[in-house]
């Protein structure tokens, strides 16, 4: 009875590592191929639970999702022979089972490497048809997008892949070139400062002559103004003395007579050598004050 049930035991067990070796599955997010004695046989199992030849047959399976290549930094030429340092990454997934095992071996390092040269390759040409400018700020768009397109024209036949995106991560100047570059970026900002603080001051300069010439404007209108009052009040005092005096002649000579001599004692140090017959003091020697 011992015996029967090891056997039972044994037979059993067998049987559950045959049908372990001889069922597998494959997921939604893989692609399968099976080989037999090392010989590719069927190349686009679907997903789900499969059946094999146990120790005949093997199962290799690969990532179908989007995989992303980040390759090493690398140098490129302008059409205007300027080195840059580009650093960029690719979105590739496989299409083709068959064709990316036998150009691969089924190894993702192996197609990393096949296609980082390829990368490489359209990004020295893209960069090569193009200016500094156009790289950097104009054409990065277009540049990507023809990689992109002249990249899935080879590597669909050749490795079993398509390229989902290529980006461009960062554009840089070598070292010894970015010293030179930045003094020239901050000489022409130096220039510009100075250009802004000539202007500044021409434009002071200007509103300061025309507010002096505003000024001495409104002081010669002021003083022509000043001077057109006093002489029409001068002119009515002289109509309105004139108008006074020629009513009375007499007290016009007296009242010239008194400044006259207020003009002339103004000063206690004054000496007047005058004949006292004279009109100067005819006032003065009149006892009726005429």
């Amino acid at each position: 009875m011992t015996n029967r049930s090891t056997a039972l035991l044994v037979l059993l067990a067998a049987v559950l590592l045959l049908m372990s070796s001889s069922l597998y599955v494959v997921s939604e997010t893989e692609r399968a191929v099976k080989l037999r004695f090392g010989r590719l046989i069927d190349v686009d199992i679907k997903p789900g639970l499969h059946v094999k030849i146990p120790f005949a047959e093997k199962i290799r399976k690969f990532d179908a999702r989007v995989l992303t290549l980040d390759a090493e930094s690398s140098s490129f030429f302008t059409s205007e022979r300027k080195r840059l340092i580009v650093d960029a990454y690719t979105k590739w997934r496989i299409v083709d089972v068959d064709t990316y095992y036998k150009s691969t071996g089924g190894d993702e390092a192996v197609a990393h490497n096949r296609l980082s040269s390829r990368v490489n390759d359209g990004l020295r040409n893209q960069f090569g048809e193009r200016t500094l400018h156009e790289v950097v700020s104009g054409e990065r768009d277009a540049l990507m997008e023809n990689i992109k397109i002249g990249l899935n024209a080879t590597v669909r036949l050749s490795l079993g892949i398509e390229i989902i995106d290529v980006r461009v991560k960062r554009i840089d100047l070598p070292s010894e070139v970015r010293g030179q570059v930045f003094s020239r970026m901050k000489a022409e900002r130096e220039k510009e400062a100075r250009e802004l603080r000539s202007r500044g001051v021409e434009a002071a300069e200007k509103i300061r002559a025309d507010a002096d010439r505003q000024r001495t404007i409104l002081m010669a209108n002021a003083y022509r103004e000043a001077e057109e009052s006093r002489g029409e009040g001068d002119a009515e005092a002289t109509a309105t003395y004139a108008s006074a005096f020629s009513k009375d002649p007499e007290f016009y000579a007296f009242q010239r007579s008194l400044k006259a001599y207020t003009e002339s004692f103004n000063s206690k140090g004054d000496v007047l050598l005058v004949d006292p017959e004279s009109d100067f003091f005819r006032y003065l020697n009149s006892q009726q004050g005429k």
